[in-house]
């Protein structure tokens, strides 16, 4: 589908002379004179080699549009293969962690993640916004620290570090954002 490149954003995909990119940064440059341009950064997804490419705001680029379905997490395999099955057919998949991303620390059995797919090959993942998880690890409350905003850092039970309110004790599960690893508040289950 033709598209302005005006309109593209990070995880649009890009057909170039034949070849699949991934937008990864996303750019209007206004010079003092002349007409703005778009400064885009792109990942070959076969390759994974990285290019830089400017367009002009009214060029056209040829933007592919990707079969989206939900899978089911069902486990990790050796060299950062994680495998899903879609909910629909119960088909499995195998999908490197490098087309996952940085939320992948965050997949839990049985997790809902919409694998993005382009002729069957799968070319991204939109994880959901929030997962609750367990805090394994915390340092204990230092007393008179109220007086501003404190947060001190625990550990979650996949091991990630995430700076929570002093409140938090260990065994507290707690919401986090998977898209910067964030604390957003404690569950309320």
């Amino acid at each position: 589908m033709k598209v302005t490149a005006i309109t593209l954003r990070p995880g649009n995909v890009v057909d170039r002379d034949g070849r699949l990119f991934v937008v990864t940064k996303y750019e209007i440059i206004q010079p003092g004179k002349g007409a703005s341009v778009i400064q885009v950064e792109m990942r070959d997804i076969r390759s994974g080699s990285k290019d830089n490419v400017r367009y002009r705001t009214q060029e056209t680029v040829e933007r592919v549009r990707l079969e989206q379905d939900d899978y089911q997490y069902l486990f990790a395999g050796d060299d950062d293969i994680y495998t899903f099955m879609n909910v629909e057919n119960y088909e499995q998949i195998e999908v490197k962690g490098d087309i996952l991303g940085e939320p992948k620390q965050f997949l839990q059995e049985g997790m809902i993640v919409v694998i993005e797919t382009f002729e069957g090959e799968p070319l991204g993942a939109q994880f959901p916004d929030m997962v609750t998880m367990e805090v394994v690890e915390a340092e204990p409350v230092v007393k008179g620290q109220t007086a501003t905003t404190s947060y001190k850092p625990a550990i979650l039970e996949n091991g990630t570090k995430v700076m929570v309110p002093p409140h938090i004790d260990v065994g507290t599960r707690i919401v986090v954002k998977t898209e910067d690893a964030t604390y957003y508040e404690r569950a309320k289950d």
